[in-house]
């Protein structure tokens, strides 16, 4: 299908488990309302971002992704609605825990699994102790509403990983996210930065980008991060489309002719002219060939 409307939303999470369910199908149903084929829900929407301090009571929120009840609730909302749904969720698979993504395609079938790549680690954001790297690798997946790459928050600061899901032939990519202020550094607002490198994802590799961040405050301990929201939705050439306040619960949408972005893309030959015998300090850590 060359036109699609897709969809970002935000919203804050709480300990009140199935309020958050409630509140996100609420939020694809009014997305799917208003148009939306396909609608980008937040990373790990499910429960607060337990990730900002380490405490192991919180694996008990891991379940596998084989009869996952969240991912089957969605399914069935994507199949009643007949919108591709991106399900972020806390995987539990045999000893190891990933950060995972179900992508479920606009009849309800869940079509596989991404497992986020790049795991952060410092205060707040102690991702490390909860999920394992992910093995699945960098995905793509063709749906009823085009062929759709995504990474979960951390991945969004990488150019390689935009790229090999480009390369495999990605028309829209999309970013679940946790992100907001840094517990060391209270003044410190990364939001412009983390926004930009998103932007640049798109002008890159000529293709719409979506993010969805949460917003409010969340506690654990002694430690909190107020999660600044801002979620956007940035065209092919990296320009805002359009962009979500700081701490307000919203719908952002936006429609895109994929066929014609398609044309652009490869009117510019910028996969064309690669040269990937040159790039090969890009597989070492330590920029030697």
């Amino acid at each position: 299908m060359s036109k699609v409307t897709v969809a970002a939303t935000q919203f804050a999470c709480s300990w009140n488990l199935p309020a958050n369910l409630d509140r996100a199908e609420g939020l694809v149903r009014r997305a799917a309302a208003e148009g939306a084929n396909v609608v980008l829900l937040q990373e790990l929407f499910a429960t607060p971002y337990f990730c900002i301090t380490e405490d192991p009571a919180y694996f008990t929120h891991a379940l596998p992704y084989e009869g996952n009840p969240i991912v089957a609730r969605f399914a069935d909302l994507a199949r009643e609605l007949g919108v591709v749904l991106p399900v972020s969720f806390f995987e539990r698979a045999g000893t190891a825990h990933f950060n995972s993504v179900a992508m479920v395609d606009a009849d309800g079938t869940a079509l596989g699994l991404y497992r986020k790549s790049h795991i952060p680690q410092g205060p707040g954001y102690e991702e490390k102790f909860y999920f394992s790297p992910g093995d699945s690798g960098f995905r793509v997946w063709d749906t009823a509403f085009g062929r759709i790459g995504t990474g979960i928050c951390w991945d969004q600061w990488f150019p390689e990983a935009a790229r090999a899901m480009a390369l495999q032939g990605a028309e829209m990519l999309l970013y679940p996210t946790a992100i907001g202020s840094e517990p060391p550094a209270p003044g410190y607002d990364s939001q412009p930065h983390w926004e930009m490198v998103m932007r640049g994802h798109a002008a890159a590799n000529i293709l719409p980008v979506v993010a969805s961040n949460r917003i409010g405050r969340e506690e654990q301990g002694d430690r909190f991060v107020t999660f600044y929201g801002s979620s956007f939705i940035a065209d092919q050439c990296g320009q805002l489309v359009t962009k979500a306040g700081r701490a307000d619960e919203t719908i952002l949408t936006a429609s895109f002719d994929l066929g014609a972005i398609h044309d652009l893309r490869r009117s510019w030959g910028l996969f064309r002219d690669r040269r990937p015998e040159l790039y090969r300090t890009l597989l070492s850590l330590d920029g030697r060939a």
